[in-house]
């Protein structure tokens, strides 16, 4: 009994032998040819582990927001808007003073105060005719991360330090403690079935967006479409030129706020347009269409939308890696 268990133990070695030279010569003779042969691991027999251990896969690439989001002040270069409004970067920027003449500059736990030199002097324009209309001072959001980039949380654009959001709540005739600037909320003037603007929207509103649009270096103005219907009321109420009124594009959720877009710089060769708006004042069927769209069809089935991946670095231009690595700006230090 105890032989014929040692017998066969040693014929299945042989046959184990035999195999793993066999195999060890075909791989040989692969390799002799340039060939790589499959790395299969194999048990006893040469069959192969099915539990065999798997290479992981390779990590996904970092998000440009994760880069981007964590550069606290901006390089050192010349001043440049790279890419486009939603996919690029900001070279150079400048710091937007906390406070200035007409203006106060909130949520600055957010680091979000930088743009292209163009933008800084946007706001700065735009204080001083705020100003001449009656306005104590505006409040400025968002701008962009000091190098522009994806942002952390919110916005999907102000990655090239040419988007500004603006309060639509007038600046106190004070100055604003640091807490305040934290704590202190906007004001949504469009009412809660979103139809109409609340009582508190104003002829100063209407005078301020005009004034802001008509600055040559602004390529669009992005309000709630509810903002845009009173702003076309009354300048058909009115009479007035409303050619202005182009610029004033519909979107969703700017209630509180409205968003500058100027067009490229001079010099930013890199930057890419955005297609100017349509011909007209955009105050008829287009605008109809934001507030009332068509129901959507009950016999068709809801298609669930695909989630949007993050940008990565290999997603935006060239440029913006050496944007990434490039030494602190002066700008940095800047108050």
């Amino acid at each position: 009994m105890t032989r014929a268990i040692l017998d066969r133990g040693a014929q299945s070695g042989r046959r184990w032998t035999a195999r793993s030279l066999a195999l060890a010569s075909a791989a040989a003779l692969l390799l002799a040819e340039g060939i790589t042969p499959p790395m299969t691991p194999f048990g006893p027999g040469g069959i192969a582990l099915a539990d065999a251990p798997t290479a992981a896969p390779a990590p996904s690439p970092k998000p440009a927001k994760a880069l981007f989001g964590r550069r606290p002040q901006p390089s050192a270069q010349a001043p440049a808007a790279i890419g486009g409004y939603a996919r690029g970067c900001l070279a150079g920027g400048t710091a937007l003073a906390e406070d200035g003449p007409g203006w106060q500059a909130m949520r600055l736990s957010r680091n979000r105060r930088y743009g292209h030199p163009d933008l800084i002097a946007y706001v700065q324009r735009l204080s001083a005719a705020a100003q001449g209309l009656g306005w104590p001072g505006l409040l400025i959001g968002d701008l962009a991360q000091p190098r522009g980039g994806p942002m952390l949380t919110g916005h999907r654009s102000h990655q090239i330090g040419l988007d500004a959001d603006i309060w639509l709540k007038p600046a106190p005739s004070r100055r604003l403690s640091a807490r305040e600037r934290e704590s202190v909320s906007a004001i949504n003037y469009v009412d809660r079935r979103r139809k109409r603007v609340i009582a508190g929207f104003s002829d100063g509103h209407h005078a301020l967006l005009q004034a802001a649009a008509e600055d040559a270096a602004v390529a669009r103005i992005f309000v709630n479409p509810v903002i845009k219907k009173a702003l076309c009321d009354r300048v058909s109420a009115t009479g007035a030129e409303g050619a202005w009124l182009r610029k004033i594009r519909p979107w969703w959720g700017h209630d509180h706020h409205f968003h500058v877009r100027l067009h490229c710089p001079a010099g930013s060769t890199d930057c890419r347009p955005q297609n100017p708006p349509p011909e007209g004042t955009g105050c008829g069927a287009e605008l109809q269409g934001w507030l009332n769209p068509p129901k959507p069809d009950p016999t068709q089935p809801v298609v669930p939308r695909k989630p949007r991946l993050p940008l990565t670095l290999a997603d935006l231009p060239n440029s913006c890696s050496e944007v990434l690595s490039a030494p602190v700006g002066a700008a940095g230090t800047r108050r």
